[in-house]
């Protein structure tokens, strides 16, 4: 019987080693289409558990649960990282009107950005002032700021065809926006959402208050792109509009969490590491499905794809699902750190932290020599119509892995509908389409065959050369 086994490794082994890449990748496509598991697993992550805020209940029942679900994929390894992680609390639902004179008030969407200190108990009410960026709030100075809330409303570019781009030229005005406007005597802040779209949807996120002591922070938070329209038209009507608003978030101790990893062992180069992950935490307002729920499923599939498939890697290659990416980046730092402290030489990294929709290619941060291997390559992903190679950003999580000769990518899928659900209660399992989540799979899976089949460019790679 062992035999027996023996001799239908050797016949698998060969049977891949004899194909062309172009059939291998077609089998890859073929395995995550017709017997996938990424949406399955998604569908229970996301409605049986639900959101996974670090330091949550939910974070820790994802923990579990994917840990179970790699151990049962047969792997070399499969293990938990400890890793300690912040944990803020959103608290009872948040509530704010439009006031134009006394009594007379609009209800308006708002919710707490992540990090953000509370409002007294009985909640804030003053009149608002309305500027586009930091230039506009040092302009009116602490005479027109004190005692005000700062209601900053810079729209995200909608002729970016790069939403990410559009996100990446206004989102600090939620992450500093409190702590700029406390400058001038805030009291409070108000940030229009990182959306595209006009909905009554508010989206969440982080913020920080840098090293200002707690008793200057101001409490902040964002209003649905609808209602910012609507606040900043009244302003525009009436400059001594207030806007009332009542949160009761609070940020808690430390508590410990985990990176969950799993590893299949290289058959060749065991001590070159590749890695495919996303972060298993999410924001609290939804259930965290495209962002990063997506990336986790994803991720977990390539290992079981690349065994479905009949492929034992040259080199090890590990699934990592971060925690916290979201409020702190804390998975990241300590995978990278724990990895320095033993040595690890980690060739290659990859996440998936850009939504489930349709895969359109790979952002690659690396060296020319490198990027024109990649390029090569890109024939073989034409069928699926997947073109975009770029070199740029990677992913948060994977981005303290990053040396002079290694390889980081980041998948890049379809973002044009991405931020209208990105840190939102829409955020759910019904906004996930199950094809285009596979076709992401298998696109991972098809970039990480090909890395470990053919390594990285020996140019990249001066200890190569030397040998």
């Amino acid at each position: 019987m062992k035999y027996s086994f023996l001799l239908l490794f050797i016949l698998l082994s060969s049977s891949i080693f004899s194909q062309t890449d172009e059939e291998v990748v077609k089998k890859i496509y073929a395995q995550s289409l017709t017997n996938g598991k990424s949406y399955d697993w998604l569908n229970h992550l996301s409605n049986q558990i639900g959101s996974r805020l670090s330091g949550s209940l939910g974070a820790e029942k994802a923990v579990v649960y994917t840990k179970d679900e790699l151990d049962k994929l047969g792997l070399d390894k499969v293990w938990l990282q400890p890793v300690m992680v912040p944990r803020w609390i959103r608290g009872s639902k948040e509530f704010a009107f439009i006031e134009t004179e006394p009594g007379k008030t609009t209800n308006v969407n708002i919710c707490a950005l992540g990090g953000s200190v509370s409002t007294p108990a009985l909640g804030l009410k003053a009149s608002v002032v309305e500027v586009k960026n930091f230039e506009e709030l040092e302009k009116l100075g602490k005479e027109n700021v004190e005692g005000k809330i700062v209601f900053y409303n810079r729209p995200m570019q909608a002729d970016l065809i790069h939403t990410f781009e559009a996100y990446g030229g206004c989102v600090n005005q939620r992450y500093q926006g409190a702590l700029e406007a406390s400058k001038y005597g805030a009291i409070g802040v108000i940030v229009r959402s990182m959306n595209l779209r006009l909905d009554d949807l508010p989206h969440t996120g982080s913020m920080s208050y840098g090293d200002l002591p707690v008793e200057k922070r101001i409490p902040s938070a964002a209003i649905s792109t609808n209602d910012a329209e609507l606040l900043s038209a009244m302003l525009k009507l009436d400059n001594t509009t207030k806007l009332y608003f009542k949160q009761s978030c609070k940020q808690l101790k430390d508590v410990q969490s985990y990176n969950v990893i799993g590893e299949i062992t290289g058959s060749e180069f065991p001590n070159e590491y590749m890695v495919v992950g996303g972060h298993l935490d999410s924001w609290d307002l939804g259930d965290g499905s495209h962002d990063d729920g997506a990336g986790v499923v994803q991720s977990m599939d390539v290992l079981r794809l690349l065994k479905e498939s009949g492929i034992k890697p040259k080199r090890s290659i590990r699934v990592v699902l971060f925690m916290n990416e979201e409020n702190g980046l804390r998975g990241g730092n300590k995978y990278a750190e724990i990895s320095k402290q033993k040595g690890e030489n980690h060739v290659f990294a990859l996440e998936s932290d850009s939504g489930g929709f349709t895969p359109r290619g790979f952002s690659f941060d690396c060296n020319d020599a490198s990027f024109n291997q990649v390029l090569s390559w890109q024939p073989l992903f034409k069928p699926y119509l997947i073109h975009y190679f770029e070199k740029g950003h990677s992913g948060a999580d994977v981005g303290p892995l990053k040396t002079e000769s290694n390889v980081l990518a980041g998948l890049v899928p379809d973002s044009q509908r991405y931020f209208d659900h990105h840190h939102a209660s829409n955020d759910t399992f019904d906004a996930i389409n199950k094809r285009e989540l596979e076709l992401g799979a298998a696109t991972m899976t098809s970039l990480v065959y090909l890395f470990d089949k053919y390594g990285i460019n020996p140019i990249s790679n001066p200890e190569k050369i030397k040998n």
